[in-house]
């Protein structure tokens, strides 16, 4: 497993993600910045008409849809094939004002108010800030920009765990129509992706959180090496690395693969990876856990992290969950337990759709996507509409 080449710095520098993913296929594209509360400016894309129709943001009052990629991916993850077969520009051609966001850390949203990303205080952060400040400054901002039309949200793999905790907190909801939840994760007990539980179980994150290296970079040599490790070990097969991180995808197509490679992996905060690590370890839904009573009671009020609770998201919020019985990320066994948690939920508001041939990356990079999961979306969505 040779390390990538091009690392952040050098791709940041190239064209953002309206010049090189979406106008070149004749959409109008929009580049939108937004800062959160804690000062990561993070950016936005909006693709505010059909293909080639030359329409600007302003025409119509377009109902809004707001994307959210997942762990180590950024805003490309939603255009990675052709117009026909990816999600952002099916959405814009489906009459819809398209807004894809861009999660702190990655390529094109590093910038902060007063921190430089090589700044070790710039990574303080797991998926808890992600949901609390990220996700709502982001709702926020294409709720104003769209005239406060109340938007649609589609989340992939980490994109759906923030919606769940803060849907769970009751943030946002007032602003939002749905949510379509693709791979969605909420517990992570049952996971079998062989690279990830390796990683849990050998404390892979928390090993280069103790050697000071802040940033989760998966192109840089600290993360690579430990990979490699792991990969040596019986058992474990890294040769085709998306399979064995995300299980056995059934129907991705080279030129979509092609774009991932040139696009991602996508840094993040090594102390997200810890995060994650102790749900993986754990079975728990629950803030940072910082190791001993002293740092969390400063940090919580309470010795021991407080937990989300998935119940607590209102009954009556619609709700689209699709997922693949191929997942080793979105484990099928994960994913029955949190259809248990949301079983009070109203059943005209709860749509669940089981394809079990997929695996984590056919959600977003399947070339037969379009049919079986994006269509039903849209239908869902429709419904919201009435």
């Amino acid at each position: 497993m040779a390390a990538r080449p091009a690392p952040l710095a050098t791709r940041a520098a190239a064209n953002g993600t309206c010049q090189s993913r979406v106008e070149p296929f004749g959409y109008k594209c929009e580049e939108h910045t937004v800062t959160t509360a804690d000062g990561y400016i993070l950016s936005l894309q909006r693709i505010p008409g059909r293909r080639g129709s030359g329409q600007s943001a302003a025409a119509g009052n377009k109902i809004p849809v707001l994307l959210q990629h997942g762990l180590l991916m950024d805003g490309v993850t939603w255009l990675m094939n052709s117009p026909n077969e990816s999600l952002g520009y099916i959405l814009a051609d489906g009459g819809y004002d398209v807004w894809i966001a861009n999660t702190r850390g990655t390529v094109y949203s590093r910038g902060h108010t007063t921190l430089s990303s090589s700044d070790p205080t710039y990574w303080d952060w797991s998926w808890d800030e992600l949901a609390s400040n990220d996700l709502s400054a982001v709702v926020q901002y294409v709720y104003a920009q769209s005239g406060q039309q109340r938007l649609h949200y589609v989340g992939h793999s980490l994109g759906t765990l923030i919606a769940f905790a803060a849907f769970s907190q009751r943030q946002q909801l007032g602003m939002l129509r749905s949510a379509g939840l693709l791979s969605p994760i909420a517990y992570l007990n049952k996971v079998a992706s062989p690279l990830a539980l390796a990683g849990a179980d050998t404390f892979l994150a928390e090993a280069l959180y103790w050697l000071g290296l802040d940033e989760f970079d998966p192109t840089g040599e600290p993360v690579h090496k430990l990979v490699t490790d792991i990969c040596s070990q019986p058992g474990i097969n890294c040769y085709n690395m998306m399979s064995v991180f995300t299980g056995d995808n059934c129907c991705l197509d080279n030129s979509s693969v092609q774009v991932f490679l040139a696009h991602e992996p996508q840094a993040s905060a090594t102390k997200n990876m810890v995060h994650l690590a102790q749900m993986i370890r754990r079975g728990t839904l629950a803030k940072y856990d910082y190791g001993n009573a002293a740092d969390n009671t400063k940090h919580y009020g309470q010795a021991t992290p407080p937990a989300y609770d998935v119940s607590a998201i209102p009954d009556d919020f619609p709700l689209f969950l699709s997922y693949g019985g191929r997942d080793t990320l979105s484990d099928p066994q994960d994913v029955s337990h949190l259809l248990q948690v949301l079983k009070s939920h109203d059943g005209d508001k709860l749509t669940v759709q089981y394809l079990e041939d997929y695996a984590h990356a056919d959600f977003v990079m399947a070339g037969n996507a379009r049919e079986r999961v994006y269509a039903p979306l849209l239908a869902f969505f429709k419904l919201q509409e009435k």
